[in-house]
């Protein structure tokens, strides 16, 4: 019971972070092309509840910048924050929707995490199998 409710408190908050941003598209062979002079690095992140503050430890790839689409295919230059979501549409069409900063592409598979406390990795997901990739900050 404890899980799915974590699962509902994790899927609310994307759907709040995702719903009021901009969102942009990119295709597979471009977030492949970005990615690939990327290298893995452990990020640091510091969560402030005053009067705490809360270190944490999150690894994921080392790309600041990404070059998106928006919704007239216009080429746009999208920093990367921790607040940065990826949501991912397989041609089955189910969906992944995970932090973009924790992504990492490794042997032709998509890896990320969906929070950055507890670190609950998602389903790794085959390049080939990707029909849609949506970015939104």
């Amino acid at each position: 019971m404890e899980i799915s409710f974590k699962r509902l408190q994790c899927f609310i908050i994307f759907s709040l972070l995702l719903s009021s941003c901009a969102t942009y598209h990119i295709t597979t062979k471009s977030l492949v092309e970005q990615l690939a002079n990327t290298h893995k690095e452990k990020k640091e992140l510091l969560v402030i509840a005053f009067p705490f503050f809360i270190p944490f430890m999150v690894e994921g790839n080392s790309l600041r910048e990404i070059k998106v689409l928006d919704i007239n295919e216009k080429e746009n230059n999208l920093f990367v924050t921790n607040h940065t979501g990826i949501r991912i549409t397989k041609k089955d069409g189910k969906r992944k929707t995970f932090y973009f900063n924790t992504l990492m592409l490794k042997d032709s598979l998509v890896t990320g995490k969906v929070d950055h406390f507890i670190g609950v990795n998602i389903n790794p997901i085959n390049i080939n199998n990707i029909e849609k990739i949506e970015l939104q900050n």
